[in-house]
C-alpha cells in the first residue's frame, strides 16, 4: 500500500512532532507501507521518512523542479520524481496514493489536506484520508468545522470523510483496516 503523507518542511518545530512523524514512518515500514510524499529532508517530512528508512521501507519523492537547491530534498528515497509545479506535484502524489495522511504542517499541508477532502465530499476518490492530531495540533481545524456545521454551511456528513488519530500506531492501524466509518467528533471531544 501506497500512503502519502502531508507535513511541515520546516525545522524548527518542537521535538514531539519529529518524533511522531519518525514513529509514523517506522509503523508504516512495518506494515509494508511505501510512503509518498513531498520529498523534504527536514520537519514533518524529514521526519517520516528517517523512521521509515530507519526500518527498511520504500519511499517515493515528488518535487517541483525549483526545490532542487543544496539542503532542501532528500536525495535518499528509494523513488524520486521532479515535476515543474505545485499542481503537478500534488497531482502525481494523489494518483500514486492508495490512502492520505495528514501530519501537522502550515499553508501548504492545508491547502493538500482540504483539497482530498473536497475530492472525497464531490465523490471523485474514495480512498482513506486521515489527520494525525499530535499535541492536539489540529483541535482548532477541527473546531472549525464544527463552528461550519453548527451555522449550516457544511453537513455532519463531513465526519465520515476523514478519521482524526491521535497517535501514529492509531493512523497506521486505520488505514491498514482498509479505513472505516470515521467517528471524528467522539475521538476528538468536539
Amino acid at each position: 500500500m501506497r500512503v502519502c503523507v502531508y507535513g511541515a518542511s520546516s525545522s524548527r518545530i518542537a521535538p514531539v512532532y519529529k518524533e511522531a512523524g519518525r514513529e509514523l514512518g517506522i509503523l508504516m515500514a512495518d506494515a509494508d507501507m511505501t510512503l509518498i510524499f513531498g520529498g523534504g529532508q527536514t520537519g514533518m517530512m524529514g521526519a517520516v521518512l528517517d523512521g521509515i528508512q530507519a526500518a527498511g521501507g520504500d519511499s517515493i519523492g515528488v518535487s517541483p523542479r525549483f526545490f532542487d537547491v543544496d539542503g532542501v530534498l532528500a536525495k535518499s528515497c528509494t523513488e524520486f520524481y521532479f515535476t515543474e509545479t505545485m499542481r503537478q506535484r500534488k497531482q502525481m502524489m494523489e494518483e500514486l496514493a492508495d490512502a492520505f495522511i495528514m501530519t501537522p504542517g502550515s499553508i501548504g499541508t492545508y491547502e493538500e489536506f482540504f483539497e482530498i477532502l473536497t475530492l472525497k465530499q464531490l465523490k471523485q476518490t474514495d480512498k482513506p484520508l486521515v489527520v494525525l492530531n499530535t499535541n492536539g495540533f489540529f483541535d482548532p481545524m477541527i473546531q472549525m468545522l464544527t463552528n461550519a456545521i453548527e451555522q449550516d454551511f457544511l453537513g455532519d456528513y463531513i465526519w465520515e470523510l476523514f478519521e482524526i488519530c491521535d497517535t501514529p500506531r492509531k493512523a497506521v492501524d486505520w488505514i491498514g483496516q482498509g479505513s472505516g466509518k470515521a467517528d471524528t467528533r467522539a475521538r476528538s471531544g468536539v
